[in-house]
């Protein structure tokens, strides 16, 4: 009895000794990683725990974006590229009109509402995006500017309200039309008399271009009211704006819309990598994009030309820019324009659009 006792402790003893040095090694080896760890978080490198599926140098799982802004853009299995473009700031130009149900269609829209409605689901959308990325990239500046011209009172009001209740600096600005009308020509590329909207439209982009070069310091994001985006949307222009803007050592023009019209015709495209969606060139866009500072001052009057002539289309200037830039957009889409379903320019393809614009309604 006693002996059976004396091994049954001397078991326990051997069991608890095991334990304990496993511990001790297990502290040991704790010990050296977390040196190892700052080691390397000094150095800039990352360390990959696949067994895991684990950064521990950033504490976050390998499914999570793990580029730092400003600094470095990390994909996987594709490794790290360091930043030399910087995004330092980034302004929201949103252009709002809640009068105006369409610019040049008698069509309705998808899901058939007020143009209001639009308008405030589209602000609202984008201040969301804004806070997200406020809160995700602290040292980039934010702020948005509404340029609106004739919406009613109380739509102003509601727009002022979503503004106050956001953490971006903001302001609005009535357009004063008559700033612009007179150098507006009239008779437009089909020979046609330009409309009193088209008119109102062109003031409204010609102001949205001074904003831009008198009060924007890096990024703008030129936007009409009428397109809804998701929360990531911002996140993902900044941080692919960077990486590609490294790659390839040139500023660029982004448009967050997968239109529909690229699906149409058959045509070689280069595809680059951003921070969590492909991008690829693109040679036509509306009048909804972003581009840096640098490109406005670069092609001044191209840009204003758009805003005294009525070209067809539309938007011929800002294409021309594009053959000698590089344009690109998401595939997927990061934002959806809520117009007509029939639109060549309108809904993006393989996207929930019922799922965001529901999002988009807590206003």
């Amino acid at each position: 009895m006693i002996k059976i006792l004396w091994i049954a402790n001397y078991h326990l003893w051997n069991q608890n000794r095991d334990i304990m040095k496993e511990q001790k090694q297990n502290s040991n080896k704790n010990f050296f990683q977390k040196i190892f760890i700052k080691i390397c978080r000094i150095f800039g490198y990352e360390i990959i725990d696949q067994s895991n599926f684990y950064v521990p140098t950033q504490g976050k799982a390998l499914n999570k974006i793990l580029s730092i802004q400003g600094k470095k853009s990390i994909n996987i299995p594709l490794g790290e590229i360091k930043i030399l473009r910087k995004v330092n700031a980034f302004t929201v130009i949103f252009r709002s009109c809640t009068s105006v149900n369409m610019l040049t269609q008698n069509k309705k829209r998808l899901f058939d509402k007020n143009k209001s409605e639009y308008t405030f689901r589209s602000l609202n959308s984008i201040i969301k995006s804004l806070n997200y990325s406020k809160k995700t990239f602290p040292k980039i500046s934010f702020d948005i500017v509404i340029i609106d011209h004739n919406s009613e009172s109380e739509d102003l009001d509601k727009m002022k309200n979503l503004l106050n209740k956001s953490n971006i600096n903001n302001s609005i600005i009535n357009l004063n039309t008559n700033e612009f009308t007179d150098n507006i020509k009239k008779i437009n590329a089909k020979n046609e008399n330009v409309t009193h909207n088209q008119i109102s439209n062109m003031c409204n982009i010609h102001k949205s271009l001074i904003v831009a070069k008198n009060q924007s310091n890096d990024l703008i994001y030129f936007v009409e009211d009428d397109y809804i985006h998701l929360r990531e949307t911002f996140n993902e222009m900044i941080l692919s704006y960077e990486r590609i803007s490294t790659q390839l050592n040139q500023e660029l023009v982004l448009c967050p819309i997968d239109y529909p019209y690229l699906y149409t015709k058959i045509e070689p495209s280069n595809i680059f990598l951003g921070s969590n969606k492909h991008w690829r060139r693109i040679e036509e866009t509306l009048c909804t994009f972003c581009t840096s500072k640098i490109l406005i001052d670069k092609y001044w009057s191209k840009f204003v030309a758009m805003c005294q002539f009525e070209h067809y289309p539309f938007e011929q200037p800002l294409h021309e820019i594009y053959k000698l830039e590089y344009c690109l957009s998401p595939i997927p889409s990061l934002a959806i324009h809520c117009t007509n379903i029939n639109s060549i320019f309108g809904l993006s393809p393989n996207v929930d659009w019922k799922k965001i614009w529901d999002d988009s309604k807590d206003y």
